[in-house]
Order: C-alpha cells, then sequence, then structure tokens
C-alpha cells in the first residue's frame, strides 16, 4: 500500500493525521480514540500510531520496519507472521500476536519475571527473533 492510499483510507475513515519529521502520525479517532484498520493487508513504511485508544490491525501479514506504536491501548495483529527489527511497541495496552506466539504476548510463557513485556518484545524484535516462517516462538 503506498503512503497516498493509506491516507485515502485514514480520511475516508475519518481518522485524523499530521506529517512530522518525514513520518505519517495517526491520532486520536473514532470512538474513544480507536483505530480500525482490521481488514488492511499492508501498510506504508514511515507510520506512528499516536492515538488514545487501540490500533486494529488484524488482517496484516507483516508490518514495515519502521512502524512506531505509542497509542494508549492495545494492539491486535491477529495475523502476523513476522515483526522485522525496527518496529517500536510504546503503547499502553497488550500486543495480540496470535501466529507469533499464540495470543497475547503479556501471558507468553517466555516473559522474564522483573522484565516488562512489551521492554523484551521491542529486545526480541531488535534481535530479528520474529523473523520465522511457518512457526510460533515459544509454542
Amino acid at each position: 500500500m503506498t503512503r497516498e492510499e493509506f491516507i485515502k483510507v485514514l480520511e475516508e475513515k475519518g481518522y485524523p493525521y499530521e506529517e512530522k519529521g518525514g513520518k505519517l502520525v495517526v491520532t486520536d479517532g473514532g470512538v474513544f480514540g480507536n483505530i480500525d484498520l482490521r481488514l488492511l493487508e499492508t501498510l506504508p513504511p514511515g507510520l506512528v500510531f499516536d492515538n488514545y485508544g487501540f490500533v486494529n490491525l488484524h488482517e496484516l501479514k507483516t508490518l514495515p520496519s519502521d512502524v512506531v506504536f505509542n497509542n494508549g491501548g492495545a494492539i491486535y495483529l491477529g495475523s502476523l507472521e513476522t515483526l522485522p527489527p525496527g518496529v517500536e511497541f510504546g503503547n499502553g495496552g497488550g500486543v495480540y500476536l496470535k501466529p507469533l506466539i499464540g495470543g497475547w504476548f503479556y501471558y507468553w510463557e517466555g516473559n522474564i519475571e522483573g522484565i516488562h513485556s512489551k521492554r523484551l518484545l521491542n529486545l526480541m524484535i531488535s534481535k530479528a527473533v520474529f523473523i520465522v516462517t511457518g512457526k510460533q516462538i515459544g509454542r
């Protein structure tokens, strides 16, 4: 999906955005600041989700390597098959990664006591742990 196609989707759904430093920043939209883009299969590079609520990207199989999640709620990635280095999770809620780890990351049995689950997730992403084809991590 091109940046222009993504902007058109945002505008059709009424989700506000702004351009900052070469990034497209998706801000609050919809009810409770949620961003529901569950039917999208691809995203353009250079996105930051900075909305108040959740982000639903259920049909995505992969993310561009520079997507940043700074939203206040959960992130639903129910079809994601890979997470490239550079993706960052700084969101306030959980991260749902069904195909990669079997569900919510904070319930994953590989979490380490005393280390926040998202800190571990971001470290694992930076080490290319989720560049795996056809198998779940830790299952």
